[in-house]
């Protein structure tokens, strides 16, 4: 899925270049009860113990019978080492639709570029089938012969064996991969920012479980990663797991732990059990440590290096107290685990989101306690270290108690983005690949929201500015032009810099205004009614608008008006404000930054650097 877009480093390298004056185990045979399952299927039973008990009916309505959800058996031995993974995948689906199953197809998103991982020995209700590429690298097909009429059980078994690719040099900086911000060029090192390599201590496997994708009214699979946003998001599916790892590390999925059971030779196979889940990542990690609190139900997870120690519980602090009023407002998270992973992520990502466990980059962690290390491997750090040199250390003094409380809140906004993704797109379903406006607008907005919540509307106006509309300012002063937010991931012909300025950054504030338009009293009524309405179902690009419309009538035609305004045409220009450099700047007064004032010889540098730090 796609990352979050974390956008400190361009006023971070403001403030250092600024100088010192300016810069003042297996699941068990016998599954325990579970209330209301009635005459479920045992290994249905252990799925659902990941479902808050008063969710369970809830999830029964949106999808009907919890037996007829997906059902993925899986089997993975992990060779970190090695950078190997292998085992087996089995899905049990039920036929759904107008017209027989004539095809079946499945999604591997680390297969982007290339064949990182491979599938065989493919069984269809036990009889060998073959598999066919798709019409996108990341696509098996299966033909289905005979056809399964609907309501037809189909039983898929594939082998799965892949090797997982060193992580990008840098990825534990913002800045390490891709140039600032990811890169400008198309694909500009953020594929799949890391979410599927291998470090040391950390080896990522997300997209390695094979699943089905879903499908248009004509039977095709929606389109699949596009190398900006998102990698893929799937039908809700219950999902049985077991990971096998050597001695000394530790396996981290989405799911309720059914127990880490000791091999003969040593290893550990860890066993996790998730219900209607839209993807399933897997982690594998060394040396982690890990702190727990409990929110209405949800046990939170925090899981991060040793040396990581006092951020990583900071992260858990942040994830409990955005769940908390996400609770509040947007209803109950249906499952009963969710956990914060710490991740080596690149090419400028803050974060990664999937239902019930979430990514967090390194970067962050450790951006505070080291801010030039967010810098490594820029373009034109040369240039920007001698000017460093030559300002001397009290001006990196001055820079980093400037640049700490942003880098903090960065870190919390960041948390809270991910934790906003559990319902959106993660409960209340949208194509991330087709609409990325869609969950990405509305996981950005309630970040805001919650750091008004948390921190007062001064906080959260300053968050406005410094994380949705400086973005779009500063691709706006470096040669990009406005455009329509609302289209494929594919077309941002821009790469990483205007995806970002226009999802992250303009887009979201179309909910301001239309909060500002409707107040918020009939606001957060529809947000609420939003969530409850397509709770575990797929949400249209106009199904807030029209809970906002039945929320306030008197507006209904202003709102569409909005929507067609913010996302749909370029007005941002009018709408956030053009700036220049030291525009920008100004404009972070009583920020972190404090109000710098660039001497001319620095602004010139910057102007000279500008085309450099963008990867151009």
């Amino acid at each position: 899925m796609p990352p979050m877009r974390t956008l400190p480093g361009w006023w971070l390298l403001c403030a250092l270049a600024a100088g010192p004056v300016a810069a003042a185990a297996p699941p068990a045979p016998a599954a325990p009860a579970v209330p209301g399952a009635g005459s479920v299927a045992p290994e249905v039973q252990l799925c659902l113990q990941h479902l808050k008990p008063e969710e369970r009916d809830r999830a029964a309505k949106a999808l009907g019978p919890l037996e007829s959800v997906p059902l993925y058996r899986v089997q993975l031995e992990v060779e970190p080492k090695e950078r190997r993974v292998w085992g087996k995948v089995q899905v049990r689906l039920v036929a759904k639709g107008p017209r027989p199953v004539t095809e079946l197809y499945l999604r591997l998103t680390p297969n982007t570029r290339s064949r990182q991982v491979t599938l065989s020995g493919a069984k269809l209700n036990e009889k060998a089938v073959t598999l066919e590429l798709g019409p996108e690298p990341t696509l098996q097909r299966i033909a289905v012969d005979p056809p399964v009429a609907p309501g037809g059980a189909l039983s898929l078994e594939v082998s799965v064996k892949g090797t997982v690719p060193r992580a990008a040099p840098g990825a534990e900086s913002l800045m390490g991969s891709g140039g600032l911000l990811g890169g400008s060029a198309r694909g500009g090192g953020a594929d799949d920012h890391g979410a599927f390599s291998a470090t040391a201590d950390v080896v990522s496997l997300v997209g390695v479980v094979p699943q089905v994708p879903p499908v248009d009214d004509r039977g095709q699979p929606w389109a699949g990663p596009q190398g900006l946003g998102d990698l893929a998001l799937y039908e809700p599916a219950h999902v049985l797991a077991t990971l096998t790892v050597p001695p000394g590390w530790s396996a981290h999925a989405t799911g309720t732990p059914m127990g880490a059971v000791p091999e003969r030779d040593g290893r550990v196979r860890y066993s996790f059990a998730a219900a209607a889940v839209r993807d399933f990542p897997v982690l594998v990690t060394r040396g982690y440590q890990s702190a727990t609190a409990t929110v209405n139900g949800v046990t939170v997870e925090s899981h991060f290096a040793a040396q990581d120690a006092a951020v990583g519980k900071r992260v858990l602090k942040y994830a409990s107290q955005a769940l908390t009023e996400f609770e509040k407002r947007l209803g109950p998270l249906p499952y009963t685990h969710f956990r914060v992973v710490q991740a080596p992520l690149s090419g400028g990502a803050g974060g990664m989101e999937f239902p019930g466990l979430v990514t967090v980059g390194t970067s962050l962690y450790r951006a505070k306690q080291d801010p030039l290390s967010m810098l490594v491997g820029m373009p034109g750090m040369e240039a920007i270290q001698e000017l460093l040199d030559a300002q001397g250390a009290a001006m990196l003094s001055q820079v980093g108690a400037q640049v700490g409380a942003s880098l903090e809140r960065t870190l919390e906004f960041t948390v809270a983005h991910e934790v906003a993704h559990q319902y959106f797109a993660g409960l209340v379903g949208s194509d991330p690949i087709r609409d990325p406006v869609v969950d990405e607008s509305l996981a950005q907005y309630a970040a805001l929201l919650y750091m008004e919540w948390a921190h007062g509307p001064e906080a959260a106006e300053s968050l406005r500015n410094e994380a949705l509309v400086m973005p779009y300012q500063f691709y706006r002063m470096t040669g990009g032009s406005d455009g329509r937010a609302d289209r494929p991931t594919g077309d941002f012909d821009g790469g990483e810099l205007e995806y970002g300025a226009l999802v992250y950054g303009k887009a979201p504030l179309l909910h301001h205004a239309s909060r500002k338009l409707v107040g918020d009293s009939a606001f957060f009524k529809a947000l609420r009614a939003y969530v409850d309405t397509y709770r575990f179902k797929w949400a249209c690009k106009a199904c807030f608008t029209q809970e906002l419309a039945k929320a306030s009538p008197a507006n209904a035609k202003a709102l569409t008006q909005l929507r067609t305004r913010w996302w749909e045409e370029s007005h941002g220009d009018e709408d956030l404000g053009a700036a220049d450099l030291q525009g920008l700047m100004e404009a972070m007064g009583g920020g972190a930054m404090g109000g710098v004032k660039l001497d001319a010889q620095t602004q010139e540098l910057l102007e000279q650097l500008l085309p450099q730090l963008m990867g151009q």
